[in-house]
């Protein structure tokens, strides 16, 4: 459908659609050590990045944990998050969640790639809102419905992530 037939405004507020991906090996995540992103490099992640044209949500996880890590998954929708920037655009991000199949991780430039044990992830240098979405994912059976949450920072500065119940 063309976007003149979308009620498209420039005026509201528009999000650039993203993938995050948080792989599992039982116990052991795959998270990235982030290189080269200002602000956020040598911070641990999930996996993921753009949803490009022509692809859903879901073929963007596939593809991008493909891309930095060499490995397939079983993946499945785990949450949606709203991240207001501040302004215009903000961030649509899809999360995902699976256990990753066989195989060895090959090397990325996006960052180091690690298997932590998941009482351990606490120890490592995460993005701030990693520790809030784990404990959400852990906390969703595999027949629940996906979470719906938004975030943003508050007055000062402090990150808030807020979930639909």
């Amino acid at each position: 459908m063309p976007a003149s037939d979308q009620n498209i405004n420039p005026e509201r507020y528009q999000i650039v659609p993203r993938v995050l991906v948080f792989a599992w090996r039982g116990e052991l995540l795959l998270l990235l050590k982030i290189k080269g992103k200002g602000r956020w490099d040598g911070r641990y992640n999930g996996l993921g990045g753009h949803i490009e044209r022509g692809e859903t949500a879901l073929d963007a996880a596939r593809r991008e944990l493909l891309e930095e890590s060499g490995l397939q998954a079983d993946l499945r929708l785990v949450g949606t998050l709203l991240i207001d920037t501040g302004e215009s655009p903000g961030i649509g991000l899809f999360i995902f969640s699976g256990q990753a199949g066989a195989g060895e991780l090959v090397p990325s430039e996006e960052g180091d790639l690690a298997w932590i044990p998941l009482g351990d992830v606490d120890k490592f240098h995460l993005l701030d809102d990693v520790p809030i979405l784990l404990d959400r994912i852990r906390a969703t059976g595999p027949g629940e419905a996906p979470f719906s949450a938004r975030s943003f920072l508050d007055a000062k500065g402090r990150l808030q992530v807020i979930f639909d119940e």
